[in-house]
């Protein structure tokens, strides 16, 4: 018998579209994109901080992007020339718009009952509330799929997810696992390139590397008290955003927008890097998945950092903006499972739960 087929679908914090992957975890991988269109991608921009009638807004939106969680499952099946009656479920994260364990909550735009009656298939949603209603950060996710697909019984291997923040999982050789989110990825080098280049991001890095990282604002930045907190931590666009980056500017002077580029870049990797050199100096390679392992000027960058090899996890068999659409895939299969998907030793929790909620089609 064959091995049951999910879809995972994932909208990060990064904010330009829907990652779908339709998986057995054989091997066989279909993948798909639909990016958001930038009248979306402004709303949901405005809903990362508060204003007028949110909950409403909310509720649009999450409609709205049903409607292209639904297109992303329909050109899935269609490339792999299968119905909606082969797939067993799909795991769908939703658009994350706050993320505040601290205060014992986590809300994901979403509609999943709607996402069923589109799609005719079982939806999984809602994973990070069980998490943080066990005494957990509800993230990262992603370290429990990361230690199942990438691990090694041989030596530490450290995957970093750099989306709009950037996160890491040590996965050492006895399979144990420590991951926490490191701080900013992308979000804050895009809202400087959408100011500055009216683009919503850097290609390739391109634009950071013609500069030159300002030594102070580079200090200034990885003073931030997150990056020091003991894990396990997440964060988010809730302490990352433009507002946290314009209280630092204000401090400096005379820096050009292109050298502030460069230093956001800096920031970006020194931020990895310490974590990596703090937690895991063992670790033999460093593999990157998400948009940042499409900036070579990062890539590059972490590499001449740490000074040991580091690519994308293409190397390791999933290519990089496939990994997280994945991960929800494999988080759906736990839940049909009735199997645990959090790591308690990475988010906090008081122990093993299984995460999410069904919808059924």
């Amino acid at each position: 018998m064959s091995a049951p087929l999910y879809i995972g679908l994932m909208s990060g914090t990064s904010l330009d579209g829907v990652d779908g992957a339709l998986t057995a975890f054989d091997g066989a991988l279909h993948a798909a994109y639909v990016p958001f269109p930038e009248p979306l991608r402004q709303i949901l921009f405005t809903l990362q901080s508060a204003g007028f009638n949110e909950i409403e807004r909310e509720a649009l939106v999450a409609n709205q992007l049903v409607q292209l969680y639904a297109q992303c499952v329909h050109q899935l099946l269609s490339d792999a020339g299968l119905s909606a009656a082969a797939v067993k479920a799909i795991g769908v994260h939703g658009q994350t718009i706050r993320h505040r364990p601290d205060l014992g909550f986590t809300r994901q735009a979403n509609n999943p009952a709607l996402l069923a009656e589109l799609t005719g298939i079982d939806v999984i949603a809602d994973f990070r509330s069980r998490d943080i209603a066990a005494g957990g950060q509800g993230a990262p996710l992603v370290p429990a799929f990361h230690q199942a697909v990438f691990g090694s019984p041989t030596a530490t291997r450290v995957v970093v997810n750099i989306g709009g923040i950037a996160n890491l999982s040590v996965l050492r050789a006895d399979s144990s696992v420590l991951g926490y989110d490191t701080g900013p990825g992308n979000v804050l080098m895009d809202a400087w390139a959408s100011t500055h280049l009216g683009t919503p991001y850097d290609p390739s890095g391109e634009w950071a590397a013609s500069g030159r990282p300002a030594p102070e604002m580079l200090a200034d930045l990885l003073a931030e008290p997150y990056l020091s907190a003991p894990a396990p931590k997440s964060t988010g666009r809730d302490l990352f955003n433009p507002e946290w980056l314009q209280d630092r500017l204000a401090r400096f002077s005379g820096i050009a927008p292109v050298d502030i580029q460069a230093t956001l870049a800096a920031f970006t990797v020194r931020s990895i890097a310490q974590a990596i050199q703090r937690d895991a100096p063992e670790a033999e390679a460093v593999y990157v998945c998400g948009g940042g392992a499409l900036n070579t000027h990062l890539m590059r960058c972490l590499q001449h950092e740490l000074g040991k090899p580091v690519a994308s996890t293409e190397a390791l068999g999933i290519a990089p903006m496939h990994v997280e659409a994945t991960a929800f895939a494999w988080l759906a299969a736990r839940f049909c499972d009735g199997l645990p998907g959090n790591l308690p030793a990475v988010t906090g929790a008081q122990g093993p739960r299984v995460l999410g909620a069904l919808y059924p089609a």
